[in-house]
């Protein structure tokens, strides 16, 4: 068994990329896209608006009539008909005639501008024009706002409701998107228990299966939590067999070297261990392994640990079946305090982000508040014992 035979992070990182897992896709309704990635460049297959239009309520008239036109000698057009939103024009224009027409109806034959009706006035059957215009004007012509064949959004777009509707815009009812990988969660440990439980002395209530769960969901994959296997090895077994059905396993608690810690034992069983410990701290005692070519991660118990190697360890794999960006969120912030670190050891310490500073967070990844206080950890390198404060650290994010 590949016992705590700790690896650098960056080797974990890669054992992952060498999965064999790729993206896939799917065809799904337009109405179904919302906050899904795109597997395709997408290019306008019309031109928008598809025909010249009126952007404005007024008259269509051929631009070369009103010319001369003042307030002294006003032009004066024949109108001949009226033409809505919605309708196939029928008339077409001829010299000294005019149409009525609405915002966003298609302009007539013969017709190059549109005067607005409050700059004109009416007479029974004719319009009253007192300064000239030039083509186009009052007009949005085919294609001005989206030309056919115009590249609109590239392969790996998340769709805000801004994309859903350029893309209802331009005819889609379905769109290829990356299908979200499907997650097994599993809690492990015999003093866990579900939340809305009667707590006896000595038990927790589940932080861990919630937090990787709707982690999962926020990254755009989804989670099924499979609830707590406690800590014998029947329990275990059958909890991770179940997990098969699914894309990938995630377990938390159960990765270190106790008496009641099976996780590496039964992967080893039905599997293979590819790296069982990472040099870093906290979550030195993480597994990663393969059953049936599918990853399974066995992630510290602690939250801020467990959600820490989440963050570092499984959400890139996520993205990357996402067709996303597997780099890190992160941003540069000035330490707020000074730092001890012990030299030799690799930490990656939680912090809040309070403006330009990066606050640590001392409590211990055994604290609930560690994490739920904290917006993302920095990293404090082996070879570093202090970090002085206002040094520029680069943060790791927690989240999408």
């Amino acid at each position: 068994m590949a016992f705590l035979k700790v690896v650098p992070l960056e080797e974990a990182l890669k054992v992952i990329n060498s999965f064999s897992l790729k993206p896939k896709i799917e065809e799904i309704k337009l109405e179904e896209a919302l906050g899904r990635v795109l597997a395709e460049d997408i290019e306008s297959p019309m031109d928008v608006p598809p025909f010249d239009r009126s952007t404005v309520d007024g008259y269509a008239v051929k631009s070369k009539d009103t010319w001369g036109a003042g307030e002294t000698n006003p032009v004066k057009l024949k109108v001949v008909g009226e033409i809505n939103a919605g309708d196939m024009p029928k008339i077409e224009l001829k010299d000294g005639e005019s149409a009525y027409i609405s915002t966003g109806a298609p302009l007539p034959k013969g017709a190059d501008a549109v005067i607005p009706f409050e700059e004109v006035d009416r007479e029974n059957e004719w319009v009253v024009i007192y300064k000239p215009v030039y083509p186009d004007y009052g007009v949005m012509k085919a294609g001005a706002d989206v030309p056919k064949g115009k590249l609109l959004l590239k392969k790996g777009t998340k769709l805000s409701f801004k994309e859903t509707a350029l893309l209802s815009a331009v005819g889609f009812e379905k769109v290829k998107v990356f299908a979200k990988p499907k997650v097994a969660v599993i809690s492990t440990g015999n003093e866990i228990i579900l939340p809305g439980k009667d707590l006896k002395y000595g038990q927790i209530y589940d932080i861990n299966g919630r937090a990787i769960s709707d982690a999962i969901r926020e990254l755009g994959g989804e989670a099924y939590f499979l609830g707590i296997a406690r800590d014998d090895r029947e329990s275990l077994k059958e909890k991770i067999l179940e997990g098969l059905k699914y894309d990938m396993i995630i377990l938390s608690g159960g990765a270190s070297g106790g008496i009641r810690d099976l996780t590496a034992s039964i992967i080893e069983e039905l599997g293979e261990i590819k790296v069982h410990g990472i040099a870093i701290q906290p979550g030195k005692p993480t597994i990663i392994g393969l059953i049936e070519g599918k990853p399974i991660f066995g992630l510290p118990g602690y939250p801020t640990s467990c959600l820490t190697n989440f963050t570092l360890l499984v959400a890139p794999l996520i993205k990357k079946l996402l067709g996303q960006s597997q780099e890190y969120r992160k941003v540069k912030k000035k330490l707020a305090h000074k730092v001890f670190s012990v030299k030799g050891r690799r930490q990656f310490l939680p912090v809040r982000i309070e403006d330009d500073k990066a606050v640590p967070i001392l409590k211990g990844s055994g604290a609930v508040t560690s994490f739920i206080d904290a917006d993302g950890f920095i990293e404090v390198p082996e070879n570093v014992e202090i970090l002085d404060e206002g040094e520029e650290v680069e943060v790791i994010l927690f989240g999408v």
